[in-house]
């Protein structure tokens, strides 16, 4: 076999690995043989499938394999000696089934991605498994056609990676929807379109949205911004602000996994200590919502008091959401702004 047929029967032997083989279904050198044959109409014998095979594992493709001792008499010396055959082989996959089956459900339950470019990536995800995997994925047909009306997603998302990686400012329009149905930017007060500038600090995924975490130009605190509402987005070419000089962030750099905990909705606006109380069966959700750093006290046989530092915005929509169960105690000009918010809503009822 020349050095070009060799090579490509490597690269052959590979490919059926890949798409035939995993951990429930291996091929014997035998069927390896066959599969060349009949896939790619070269016919080679066992001694170049075997030498593919270690080939292959030498160059770092993880392969494994059954292994067999028996009992061969040597021709030579005509002694029976231990000899070990291979059989049985699998490529061994950089992702199980559960964590494919995992990453694409997140894909199909997200709510901004057009389901074009859904379906686009759930295929990618799906060629990293075998035919087998595949043939189970058919219900990617039950998606929605149309999840956003923004199919720059994933331009904002390339343009706002670069901007934030070389420390520049952004500009873009934000888009809303209107009594049509249909999304239009934002005007400013002079009915103009408006235009956004800001530095730019971090791209999110919360509750099937993506969101950015910047800086508006303006002022020295942080906002959020659904990432499928932007357009028209340029990178200028002005320094973005660093976060830690923000008088909102008190001399510290972003902790995300903190301004996750504190922002529960992502709403912009101040941080404070809150206390309140909720019924017990919600102390499952709490640490769920708020993670694990918060306070328990008060206990008593159906409620506990709850302490968090948390985003006051988002406490009065959370407070709101689980009233009565959720009662806020601390502090008292929080309280009185979700009571007046309840007593709104409630006189809209009467």
């Amino acid at each position: 076999m020349g050095r070009q047929a060799k090579k490509l029967s490597l690269f052959n032997t590979l490919e059926i690995l890949k798409k035939y083989t995993d951990e429930d279904h291996r091929l014997t050198q035998a069927e390896l043989l066959e599969l060349l044959k009949q896939d790619y109409d070269m016919e080679v014998d066992r001694r170049t499938v075997k030498s593919n095979l270690m080939d292959l594992i030498e160059l770092g493709y993880e392969i494994e394999s059954q292994e067999t001792t028996r009992m061969i008499r040597n021709e030579k010396t005509g002694e029976v000696e231990e000899s070990t055959i291979m059989s049985s082989f699998y490529l061994v996959r950089d992702f199980s089934k559960p964590e494919l089956r995992l990453l694409i459900d997140s894909l199909l339950f997200s709510k901004h991605l057009p389901y074009s470019q859904c379906k686009e990536l759930v295929m990618k995800l799906e060629s990293l498994s075998n035919k087998y995997f595949r043939a189970s994925m058919n219900y990617i047909s039950t998606m929605p056609e149309d999840k956003t009306n923004n199919r720059q997603v994933f331009y904002n998302i390339d343009v706002l990676d670069e901007a934030i990686s070389k420390g520049r400012k952004v500009s873009f329009k934000y888009l809303e929807y209107g009594t049509d149905k249909k999304q239009h930017p934002k005007l400013d007060k002079n009915g103009e379109e408006r235009v956004y500038i800001v530095s730019p600090y971090q791209m999110v995924a919360k509750e099937g949205k993506y969101y950015l975490i910047c800086n508006y130009d303006r002022y020295e605190d942080v906002s959020n911004y659904r990432v499928d509402r932007i357009t028209e987005i340029e990178i200028l070419d002005v320094k973005a602000k660093p976060f830690e000089k923000l008088e909102w962030s008190k001399g510290k750099r972003l902790d995300l996994a903190e301004y996750m905990k504190k922002h529960v909705y992502m709403y912009s606006s101040e941080d404070s200590m809150v206390a309140f109380r909720i019924v017990k069966p919600m102390i499952s959700d709490i640490i769920d919502v708020f993670g694990k750093d918060v306070q328990f006290y008060g206990e008593n046989e159906d409620t506990v008091c709850v302490k968090a530092n948390v985003n006051e915005a988002a406490m009065i929509q959370f407070a709101q959401s689980y009233a009565p169960d959720v009662e806020v105690l601390e502090p008292a000009s929080l309280r009185k702004e979700v009571k007046e918010r309840l007593r709104k809503g409630y006189r809209a009822y009467e």
